[in-house]
């Protein structure tokens, strides 16, 4: 049995404070690095994964927790904790985002670490997985504060991170600025790191400090490129598709706006901490990405009615897209789904027991290490801009991250048919092949 959907709703992607952890199947798996390992395990299982690479890859290479005080604007002094967790590095330097919210845990963080793993190697990226969590409410930290936990923290993970060994980025409650500090702080506190060369250090900065146009909106954009793959591969129209967004922050915006403004199109449902909207009719995505702006949710928007919360994922709508948190998609609401398509923006946002309901019911999945791969495909681009001391145009971003998504994805569809399993389970298997291929060729040391 499932426990039941709060109708308390989850954070945006990017961020937004949530009110309470997202809903899980507690009889199912007890947290997010059981499922992680799962998945893992049948892809292991189906490619007949040798016992060694399977012991090796199914836990992390490093998992770093420090603790550290942090002065508050009234003088106190709190204690901090944070992790870095490195999942593995086979493929190239680790890397993964970081995330500050009152939920992160042990657990968690590993399971994201393991999924950045397997969405690198999907990408053909020269990297490993990492990810990183901080124990703390950015809102309800000052501006002062804020930058001063960020640099500490920056500062007690030392010399676990660097240019060419670990890369932070942007996640949950962590943005452009955020990178900023991190990189400042590291210039400033590493004695070989030198303002001219360790820029990479941290990739999603803003532009003026190193960033990449293109990054903030990458990942919304690769999830629609995705859904372009999609399709063309299954002969759909685009221009006269409904569809309905989980999370109104960075990714959902983004991937409203770009699949209304590029692709016509038509949102007719949205949904955040805030509320849920509906208008069959149409909602004009920058319109409402203005309203989110201005007043912190979709909620209060004026051109769509309010809806019942349990009412949103029984929007009829040809694509739905979870943009929030994790385990948002549960046995409990999957079967209300009426979409051909959920395209998953967020990471882990289905459930197992939902996947196999989705399945049954004949929806088709664009699973998370494939359909939010463009953040960290064009945070690749960064650092090689940094790397290289050059800066790429936006039509040549965009153009590089259409060609990785499509290969990634169609190299998906070819292991799915070789394999004849599930899509989630052919980006496992393309990703996992990927890795074991490189210990194979490289062996163990000594």
């Amino acid at each position: 049995m499932d426990t039941p959907m709060s109708s308390t709703i989850a954070d945006h992607a990017d961020g937004t404070p949530m009110e309470k952890a997202p809903p899980i199947e507690v009889n199912e798996f007890e947290n997010l690095y059981e499922m992680a390992v799962a998945q893992f395990e049948r892809a292991a299982d189906l490619t007949e994964l040798k016992p060694s690479l399977r012991a090796i890859l199914s836990e992390p290479k490093n998992e770093l927790i420090v603790n550290f005080p942090v002065r508050m604007d009234t003088g106190e002094t709190i204690m901090a904790r944070g992790y870095r967790i490195q999942h593995n590095n086979i493929l190239g330097c680790y890397k993964g985002g970081l995330r500050f919210s009152p939920h992160v845990h042990l657990d968690e963080v590993k399971a994201l670490a393991a999924w950045m793993t397997w969405k690198c190697a999907l990408a053909d990226l020269p990297f490993g997985g990492a990810k990183g969590g901080l124990q703390i409410d950015p809102a309800q930290l000052s501006p002062v504060e804020l930058e001063r936990v960020t640099r500490r923290f920056t500062h007690a993970l030392g010399s676990n991170i660097g240019p060419d060994y670990d890369i932070p980025a942007p996640d949950m409650g962590t943005n452009a600025q955020t990178m900023v500090w991190m990189m400042d702080t590291y210039m400033n506190t590493i004695a070989y790191a030198s303002k001219n060369v360790s820029r990479h250090v941290v990739t999603g900065k803003t532009v003026a400090s190193g960033g990449s146009v293109g990054r903030d909106e990458a990942t919304g954009r690769g999830t629609i490129y995705n859904v372009a793959s999609w399709a063309t591969e299954n002969d759909v129209d685009l221009s006269g598709c409904k569809f309905a967004v989980q999370g109104y922050g960075n990714v959902g915006s983004f991937a409203a706006r770009i699949l209304q403004d590029e692709y016509g199109a038509t949102l007719v449902a949205a949904q955040d901490h805030t509320g849920s909207i509906t208008n069959p009719q149409g909602i004009e995505a920058n319109d409402l990405a203005d309203h989110v702006s201005a007043n912190g949710g979709v909620g209060g928007y004026g051109k769509a009615e309010a809806e019942d919360p349990d009412e949103f994922w029984k929007t009829d709508c040809d694509i739905m897209i979870p943009a929030a948190l994790e385990w948002q998609l549960t046995s409990t609401n999957a079967p209300q789904l009426k979409c051909r398509l959920v395209a998953e923006g967020a990471n882990g946002p289905t459930t197992m027991a939902a996947d196999r309901i989705l399945q049954e019911n004949g929806i088709d999945i664009i699973p998370d290490i494939l359909a939010n791969a463009g953040g960290v495909i064009v945070s690749f681009f960064e650092w090689t801009q940094n790397r290289r001391g050059e800066t790429w145009y936006l039509d040549e971003v965009r153009h590089k991250l259409k060609r990785r998504i499509a290969d990634a994805y169609d190299r998906v569809q070819r292991t799915r048919r070789h394999y004849g399993c599930t899509t989630r389970e052919a980006t496992s298997i393309a990703a996992l092949d990927r890795v074991a291929q490189a210990y194979d060729e490289r062996g163990i040391f000594p």
